[in-house]
């Protein structure tokens, strides 16, 4: 229970960071548009650095597993 109560303490700052990015967003005074794509951008941000780091991260692992691969990175 003791873990359940963190995850929601390291949860209230992005709450509040996304509650003041979107009402930000909506007080803009451009086309309905752009609003969305503007609002959507962090959330694109987000998957691009998620995917790039998963992808990093699954590489770095194979070639410390894989001896062949590490032979081949050096030639």
């Amino acid at each position: 229970m003791l873990k359940l109560n963190n995850k929601k303490l390291l949860l209230l700052p992005f709450l509040i960071l996304g509650w003041g990015y979107f009402s930000g967003v909506s007080s803009l005074n451009v086309d309905d548009f752009w609003k969305s794509q503007i609002a959507l951008i962090p959330v694109q941000l987000g998957v691009v650095i998620y995917f790039t780091y998963l992808r990093w991260n699954t590489h770095k692992s194979s070639s410390e597993l894989n001896p062949k691969f590490k032979k081949l990175r050096k030639s």
